[in-house]
């Protein structure tokens, strides 16, 4: 099996560009071991805290979040940093070529319960003549991305990650500590009959997503004329895993529950990194209107409706809207 840098290499990717990756991925190293000792390291259970988001910080997502935020401020290849746990971006290196968005452990609510979680990172080139701790060098589109990638925390620990080059997995080899190349070109089916979404928020969705789910329910009894099965870990990381592993469709649609916050996921940190693991993989990643790659940010904490995973059934949904 291949090591991590000669994978990258080629896939010609920069040097700069492969060690900060492998900065990030010493983190992940770091955070995957400090998950499999929570319990017994009285790691489990919330602080008092809230984050920018309003959420309760589990103590992991603090420990996550300081341990990704410190090594990349001291590695010198980042010009600034923003991370879902911070309220604003984070200043780097004046010199550093690359600006690093990320979400310390997704699936938060699974921690306690030893379930799935996961760390994402999503890496753009820094904006040449715009002073590190300037926000706006962030509102780069999601098509910009020179890298994705994901590292789950589960039986095994794996990195998940594109550098425009197609969406490959590897595997955090234990006896040397390094991540190898388990498949490379990884491919979502194009049909699925499997469907991940949060449906205790059925009753506040706008009529076209009811009406899409109500359908996949209805099974082959129904006009899609097949039986779908509903797949949902609670933590994006897991889900779109599935996904790219053996197709399926992710959804976290707009919601009228809060007039004021209608979508739930972060544009930066969770749906642009997966949006272009997903289309690296054959995939699509939209919203009910457009690409979610196309969305010029206008915060580093801004939201957004999300449909991704297998095409044709994603344009499936997306002709309900129309």
């Amino acid at each position: 099996m291949q090591r991590l840098a000669p994978a990258l290499r080629e896939d010609n990717v920069s040097l700069d560009l492969i060690s900060l990756i492998k900065t990030i991925l010493a983190a992940t190293k770091e955070i995957s071991f400090r998950v499999s000792q929570a319990h017994l390291g009285g790691l489990l259970g919330s602080t008092l805290d809230e984050n920018i988001q309003g959420e309760v910080q589990k103590k992991l997502d603090v420990v996550a979040n300081e341990l990704i935020k410190d090594i990349l401020l001291e590695s010198g290849f980042v010009k600034a940093i923003s991370s879902e746990e911070e309220d604003d971006s984070v200043a780097g290196d004046e010199n550093g070529k690359f600006l690093v968005s990320f979400d310390p452990l997704d699936g938060s609510s699974n921690i306690d319960i030893n379930s799935l979680i996961g760390t994402i990172f999503s890496i753009h080139e820094a904006i040449p003549g715009m002073a590190a701790d300037d926000p706006a060098q962030f509102k780069q589109a999601g098509h910009k991305q020179v890298c994705a990638g994901y590292v789950l925390y589960g039986p095994s620990t794996m990195l998940v990650m594109t550098t425009g080059k197609g969406t490959h997995f590897y595997v955090l080899d234990r006896t040397h500590g390094g991540f190898l190349l388990v498949e490379r070109n990884v491919q979502v089916p194009q049909d699925t009959k499997e469907f991940a979404v949060n449906m205790s928020n059925q009753r506040f969705w706008q009529a076209p997503m009811q009406n899409y789910i109500n359908d996949l329910l209805a099974g082959d009894t129904g006009p899609r004329g097949k039986n779908f099965n509903m797949r949902w870990i609670a933590a994006m990381v897991g889900d779109i895993h599935r996904v790219l592993q053996r197709g399926g469709i992710f959804t976290y649609p707009a919601d009228s529950k809060n007039p004021e916050q209608p979508y739930k996921l972060r544009l930066m940190y969770e749906a642009n990194p997966m949006s272009y693991l997903i289309e690296q993989a054959g995939g699509l990643a939209m919203t009910s209107k457009e690409r979610i790659m196309d969305i010029e940010p206008d915060s580093i904490h801004q939201r957004v409706e999300v449909i991704m995973g297998s095409k044709n059934e994603v344009e499936a949904c997306l002709a309900y809207y129309q």
